[in-house]
């Protein structure tokens, strides 16, 4: 007789469930967050497995992947299909959670999430840092603005990075009470900004030595970012049958009700990684409003923006993007700029 276990992780404890084929439970409990742990409770168990299922989380990559390795066949499953399940429970508690996981995996009603490679997910968290770094260099900044505006020093417009503590300076000079208030944030922004420095000259390095990333870089609008970004998100480019699956997967695509007599499309569905979502759109935003070069690529874009807005078309562009820069993973080919040049 199959079985079938669900897996609700937490830091320290997991919760577990096993059920048969016809959705009996036959024995549940809970053991440490540790892959150890967790397959010798399921050895204890006595039983044969079918299938394992865990929500995609912070410790469910690692325990997958460990997990996998001691030869069992775990998944981690998204968890925006299994929310239809959990949310109906008037009672929700770790145990139930790790109940609706196994009948999940038992009746099949899950997808499967794809599980990146270490060098992704080191990249990832190199991208995660600088951006951190960045975003706590802007509140700093926007929080020194607004605190010299209430006595009517103003940092207005758009101030380089480098001159930005001098500024402030001159505007301090001749408040000597202010002065010994501000310099701490100003400290802090200098620190947050080298660092900043640092990881991002640690990530061109690796761009310059990945292939695949200069070839994605010659797509007009497509930076180091951008092409870093779209790589550490996709990981295996195998994954995707057909190049315009990678639209949906990204969240660039309309959402739809159909229903009876009602039939409407909504806005895009924002499903999948927001971070690679966003710097599509910047990437699609500056090649139809910064790239003087043109392109059968922009011009598309354009007629886009005529008919139904310049916003509509710089989704529709980074929905584009993300399919040729798919298919030129795939080809090992590079941009074309025209027609012509695709055909010959």
């Amino acid at each position: 007789m199959k079985h079938f276990v669900g897996l609700d992780v937490s830091l320290a404890e997991t919760a577990i469930c096993i059920v048969d084929q016809d959705g009996i439970i036959v024995t549940e409990g809970k053991s440490p967050s540790d892959p150890e742990a967790i397959s010798t409770w399921l050895s204890d168990a006595g039983v044969v497995i079918d299938r394992i299922g865990l929500e995609i989380g912070g410790l469910s990559r690692w325990l997958c992947i460990e997990l996998k390795a001691g030869g069992w066949p775990a998944f981690c499953i998204d968890p925006r299909r299994l929310r239809g399940v959990t949310k109906t429970m008037p009672v929700k508690t770790d145990r139930n959670d790790a109940r609706a996981i196994a009948q999940v995996m038992r009746v099949g009603w899950f997808n499967i999430v794809h599980i990146k490679s270490t060098q992704s997910q080191e990249l990832r968290m190199l991208l995660g840092n600088r951006k951190a770094l960045l975003t706590k260099q802007i509140d700093i900044e926007n929080e020194i603005r607004g605190t010299l505006r209430v006595f009517g020093l103003k940092l207005y417009g758009r101030i380089q990075n480098a001159v930005f503590e001098q500024r402030a300076s001159e505007l301090l000079a001749d408040h000597p009470r202010l002065g010994p208030i501000v310099q701490p944030m100003l400290i802090a922004r200098a620190a947050l900004r080298d660092q900043c420095a640092v990881l991002h000259r640690m990530l061109l390095q690796l761009i310059r030595k990945d292939e695949v990333c200069r070839r994605l870089m010659t797509v007009p609008g497509v930076g180091a970012l951008t092409a870093i970004t779209f790589v550490t998100t996709v990981d295996d480019p195998a994954r995707f049958e057909r190049s315009r699956d990678v639209g949906p997967h990204l969240g660039l695509t309309p959402r739809k009700y159909a229903s009876g007599e009602v039939d409407r499309n909504g806005a895009i569905s924002k499903c999948g990684d927001g971070l690679c979502r966003s710097t599509l759109y910047q990437a699609s935003l500056s090649l139809l409003t910064r790239t003087k070069r043109w392109s059968s690529l922009k011009a598309w874009g354009m007629s886009v923006a005529k008919r139904r807005g310049l916003r509509r078309a710089v989704v529709a562009v980074a929905r584009k993007l993300a399919i040729i820069m798919h298919r030129i993973w795939t080809d090992g080919t590079e941009f074309r700029w025209s027609r012509e040049e695709a055909t010959a």
